[in-house]
């Protein structure tokens, strides 16, 4: 969903896009939506997963969802798959207040008429947009469709934007928008965006269905189920919560399919807007390479990062197992010993309440600030308990030290040398600021910058 951080809007109505795959439904879920959420593509079969999103059609709030393709057979993919993505389908449109059903010009077949069937017994919640018309190629072939009885049909482009505008005036005109509430948000804050990220088959889709009670994302046992980023929310003490579901993080040479280079792409790019990352990690599997480079580029951004040894109902119940794993999750992460690790069961929901709780503190650290008087009474005692060196090489002075950012964290020390300064050194100044100021469980950036210009040399001033 998107969020307002001053309102919210509940009762929305629902519009749905539907119909078989490859006919451009998510082009034009795109295109209502004004930006590129969904992933495209021209192999048919790509969205799998409902995406929502609220979005303003001719100047109106809705909630529009992207359906996966309707399929009459398996067509060679996955036992199952197109089961599932199909019964979702139905699923979403059933509940829709409108049905905005995308045939393509000139090439109706079996599984249009198949889903034009199913839909015959809420005709009335049913619009035609036939895609594919650009300029006013195939518009009469478009117009060939009415003999299906559609109360409303229009030729548009939803690759080029022809007649959109149209298309948004006649879904609102058909839409029931009394029970709209507009109110400020309880939460005075915008919510805290959560990004679900890890290896595929880690669990990540059956903890965001956990986390938000229903079942937004789909789960199967086949690696790389999810592929568009898929959005939920949910309260926790009070704290609105977002959950970002992502596609499964492999190795370059593991990614075949452009398909799902653009999802691992979109999965990384959730990094932008999360605050807090969950990585899942598969308790039985354990810890990866891959593992280690997906919590490097949440580390880049200064996401908070809580690992998350996902399965833990199928491990052994020895004594001091979840030590030892933690104790092999601080060998594998020497630099990121300050990031937590919570076991839990996305399956059983055992440990939820404590992956939210770390949650919530972690949060907590990010959006924290020391004023500066504080900070540098703090850092006078740091230097007074261990001096810098004060060899004639090493010799440096640290004038002062200020907070330059929240959310991500950062530190600027204003120093004498800067060059002068030991890692060692600063090492020890990190810590003391995780330990002494409340930074303990985030990552952190600490700059060191000279504390005035350099003089000029001879004949160079002015």
């Amino acid at each position: 969903m998107e969020y307002s951080p001053a309102f919210v809007y509940s009762g929305l109505p629902l519009v749905a896009i539907a119909g078989r795959p490859n006919v451009g439904k998510s082009t034009l879920f795109n295109r209502l939506l004004r930006r590129r959420r969904a992933i495209t593509s021209p192999v048919p079969g790509v969205t799998r997963d409902p995406v929502e999103a609220q979005a303003f059609l001719a100047g109106k709030p809705v909630r529009l969802v992207d359906t996966g393709g309707f399929r009459l057979k398996e067509d060679g993919r996955p036992a199952g798959m197109e089961r599932m993505v199909t019964e979702r389908s139905r699923a979403v449109m059933e509940e829709a207040d409108l049905v905005v059903l995308v045939l393509e010009a000139g090439d109706i077949n079996a599984e249009d008429e198949e889903l034009i069937a199913l839909l015959r017994p809420r005709w009335e919640r049913v619009i035609a947009a036939v895609n594919k018309t650009e300029g006013g190629r195939r518009e009469a072939e478009a117009w060939n469709a009415l003999h299906y009885g559609f109360s409303f049909l229009l030729p548009i482009s939803a690759e080029h934007g022809d007649h959109i505008g149209e298309l948004e005036e006649a879904i609102t005109a058909r839409l029931d928008f009394s029970a709209l509430r507009m109110e400020p948000d309880a939460a005075a804050e915008p919510p805290l965006a959560l990004a679900l990220l890890g290896k595929p088959n880690t669990g990540k889709s059956t903890l965001a269905n956990r986390l938000t009670a229903a079942g937004a994302s789909l789960v199967s046992s086949e690696p790389g189920t999810t592929r568009d980023v898929i959005e939920g929310s949910f309260r926790f003490r009070n704290r609105t919560i977002r959950v970002l579901d992502t596609a499964g993080i492999r190795r370059k040479s593991k990614v075949t399919e452009n398909i799902e280079y653009y999802s691992v792409r979109r999965a990384l790019e959730t990094l932008e807007e999360a605050c807090v990352v969950i990585l899942l990690v598969d308790a039985q599997e354990g810890l990866t390479d891959q593992d280690k480079k997906i919590a490097a580029h949440a580390c880049e951004k200064g996401r908070g990062i809580i690992f998350a040894l996902n399965k833990w109902d199928t491990m052994p119940q020895l004594r001091n197992a979840e030590n030892a794993a933690k104790d092999r999750i601080h060998y594998f992460f020497g630099q990121m010993d300050w990031a937590p690790i919570v076991p839990l069961s996305a399956k059983t929901g055992a440990g939820i309440d404590e992956l939210l709780t770390v949650t919530l503190r972690v949060e907590s650290q990010l959006c924290r600030r020391t004023e500066t008087a504080v900070l540098n009474q703090a850092l006078a005692r740091w230097i007074e308990e261990t001096p810098p060196p004060s060899g004639p090489r090493t010799r440096f002075s640290i004038k002062y030290a200020v907070q330059t950012s929240a959310n991500p964290v950062k530190f600027t020390l204003f120093v004498s040398r800067p060059a002068a300064v030991t890692p060692a050194y600063t090492a020890y100044l990190r810590n003391k600021i995780r330990k002494d100021l409340g930074y303990s469980l985030i990552p952190m950036e600490l700059e060191l910058r000279p504390s005035r210009k350099p003089r000029s040399p001879p004949g160079k001033r002015g």
